[in-house]
């Protein structure tokens, strides 16, 4: 119902009441004139009627209008109660709301009703929201990287990547990766593609090693010595280095371990750390820094205004594709559909509880902050209506309670 309306209902039930309090009025004023002249009985049972019911009348009129206001505008205490208490009122209202309302006993039936993975499943499975979703939060990112400030997103980037790289000692970082890969044997990775590569490369190159022996060698050796040794070479060589690609028990796989061990015990020395310092302060600090952070913002932006800007860019389908995934498990996984709403039901529930003083505290300051009039007209306006009917009742009430004690009266005293 529209505030027009409920004001409109205000002022009927107000002018029906005061109606009534006016006829007991005149009433009691034309039956107390006709009292004088004439003698009848019904005369003195109808004027004891309208006189209790008129001041019954005058009473709920003030009780009720001092509710909101001072009765007739004068200073008389204990009026205009709505205004002069909003504060105890919008304390006692939070209060009342949190312990009736919010207590565990009242939230947890709601808690336990809560099925949200299946509506999210069944929401997300429809191409329209799906759509709506993906390009929605589109426009949300690229509004929100519009935004934002290049030189505010560089500072911070340099700032932190200096920041976090000042009391990094690469050094000792470098030299502890080596030996997590030394001790974890991955570097025999690397050793048999090395040794791999370098076999294909001698063999394929056989004839450039042959032209280096022929320049090498003596004028006096004839050539075919020198196709012979330099066939010898790369059959050597190959050999060599085949066997160390197929051999985990080579003896220069073991030496390059030990050496790289030494290498890695090496790093954590002054010596490096001094070197890594020097390096950190010539290219991870002051312009160069702020260089480097501007290239990899604008990398980064660029990147993500462009894949969010097409239609169906890579980035949109990879998300629509995740998309479909989520929708279908939320709606055949059981499993993960327990296990979603039940942490919802357990957050909520315990977020509910952690922070009802704080809904009580928003009834309150919200009460407190409303201006004293504004309050009580608003309140006057739900509840006015009613309070409409107190009048009228206690008209009829006080007419009938009168028209009882003069009965008694007249007969009994």
């Amino acid at each position: 119902m529209s505030d027009a309306l409920k004001k409109q209902q205000l002022k009927k039930y107000k002018g029906i009441a005061t109606g009534l309090f006016i006829l007991m009025a005149l009433i009691f004023v034309a039956t107390t004139i006709l009292q004088k002249t004439n003698d009848s009985h019904w005369i003195g049972y109808v004027r004891a009627f309208s006189e209790a019911a008129m001041v019954g009348a005058l009473a709920d009129w003030f009780a009720v209008t001092a509710l909101f206001k001072k009765p007739m505008g004068l200073p008389i205490p204990h009026t205009n109660l709505i205004e002069n208490s909003k504060q105890k009122l919008g304390d006692n209202l939070g209060s009342f709301v949190v312990e009736n309302f919010l207590a565990p006993q009242n939230i947890r039936p709601y808690i336990l009703q809560l099925k949200v993975s299946n509506f999210v499943g069944e929401w997300l499975s429809k191409e329209k929201n799906q759509t709506i979703l993906v390009e929605e939060g589109s426009d949300l990112i690229l509004n929100i990287i519009n935004k934002l400030d290049d030189e505010t997103v560089v500072k911070f980037i340099s700032s932190k990547v200096s920041e976090m790289t000042s009391e990094l000692k690469i050094n000792q970082l470098i030299g502890n990766g080596l030996e997590y890969l030394v001790d974890r044997n991955e570097h025999q990775k690397i050793i048999t593609n090395i040794a791999k590569q370098v076999k294909d490369y001698v063999a394929e190159n056989e004839e450039m090693v042959r032209e280096r022996v022929k320049k090498e060698s003596y004028s006096l050796i004839p050539k075919f010595v020198d196709d012979k040794i330099a066939e010898k070479i790369t059959k050597g060589v190959t050999n060599y280095f085949e066997e160390m690609e197929l051999d985990e028990n080579h003896s220069l796989r073991s030496e390059i371990s030990n050496k790289l061990y030494e290498f890695a015990s090496d790093l954590k020395t002054e010596r490096w750390k001094e070197d890594f310092d020097q390096f950190k302060s010539q290219f991870l600090q002051g312009e160069k820094m702020d260089g480097y952070a501007k290239d990899i913002w604008n990398s980064i932006k660029n990147t993500i205004i462009e894949e969010l800007s097409k239609e169906n860019s890579q980035a949109k389908n990879y998300i629509r594709k995740n998309l479909n995934e989520l929708a279908l498990n939320l709606s055949t996984d059981e499993k993960l559909q327990h296990k979603i709403d039940h942490w919802i039901r357990v957050t909520a529930y315990k977020y509910i509880l952690k922070n009802t003083h704080q809904f009580g505290n928003l009834i309150s300051s919200t009460v407190g902050n409303w201006e004293g009039k504004e309050l009580s007209e608003k309140l006057e306006l739900e509840v006015g209506k009613d309070l409409q009917f107190i009048r009228i009742n206690g008209t009829l009430v006080g007419g009938l309670v009168g028209l009882i004690i003069y009965t008694i009266a007249h007969f009994f005293i």
